[in-house]
């Protein structure tokens, strides 16, 4: 088996996080959470369920990411694969294997976790998280013909390439500037159907109309940044 290590970034989901390790597949060699500034009991309940912990204090889902990155950078031993998860119960942890499996089996080089409807529980994701998601993958049919349907943050990687993407995004565009930066770089990509259930908690993002906003202009900011870039 390659080695496996997935990277959390979490903010206050100390209730949450304990089930996520929990679940997670005993085939991952490492678990990494990366609290964003929590000032809860995240990162107590996250080393005691057995993970790396780091600690990142600027704010932003990318920032969080970075940390994650720059801890596996300075190990002796490289992954072969690195698996981003959130920390807030909302995925199916278990459904790891079926994010790896094309990676292991198939060479592609990178997998995303489609959140499609008729898997998804009712309330899940947010009118304005639906909305962007179409906007966003309709945008990157028409500029780059990708086959995207979700920006789902469930994912999975080979490590070299994502060491290639050289990403750069510190908060809300993260997952598109690696979808983007993946199809730019012609990378082979695949979707895995995936089910997606309520978070534990209140959206950091969704859940609030200003995160949605900036999420919103970050997305498309960085879709027309690369649409019209040779």
């Amino acid at each position: 088996m390659p080695n496996i290590k997935v990277i959390i970034p979490a903010y206050n989901e100390e209730e949450s996080i304990p089930l996520v390790i929990k679940d997670i597949p005993t085939i991952v060699d490492e678990v990494i959470v990366v609290s964003n500034n929590s000032t809860d009991n995240t990162e107590i309940n996250a080393k005691n369920a057995g993970a790396t912990v780091l600690i990142e204090n600027r704010k932003g889902y990318g920032y969080a990411c970075l940390k994650g990155m720059d801890y596996i950078s300075k190990l002796k031993n490289k992954p072969d694969v690195i698996v981003f998860l959130d920390g807030d119960y909302s995925d199916y942890p278990e459904e790891l294997v079926k994010l790896v499996q094309p990676i292991i089996e198939d060479h592609v080089d990178f997998v995303v976790g489609s959140r499609v409807e008729t898997l998804r529980e009712e309330g899940s994701m947010t009118t304005p998280q639906i909305f962007g998601n179409w906007l966003a993958t309709s945008l990157m049919r028409l500029f780059f013909k990708s086959t995207f349907t979700d920006l789902g943050p469930f994912r999975a990687i080979k490590y070299d390439k994502l060491l290639g993407l050289n990403m750069e995004d510190k908060t809300y565009g993260w997952t598109v500037e690696m979808q983007l930066k993946a199809l730019k770089q012609k990378l082979s990509y695949r979707e895995i159907p995936v089910n997606y259930r309520n978070r534990i908690g209140v959206s950091k993002v969704s859940g609030t109309i200003k995160g949605a906003i900036f999420a919103g202009i970050k997305i498309l900011g960085w879709i027309f940044k690369y649409s019209f870039k040779k």
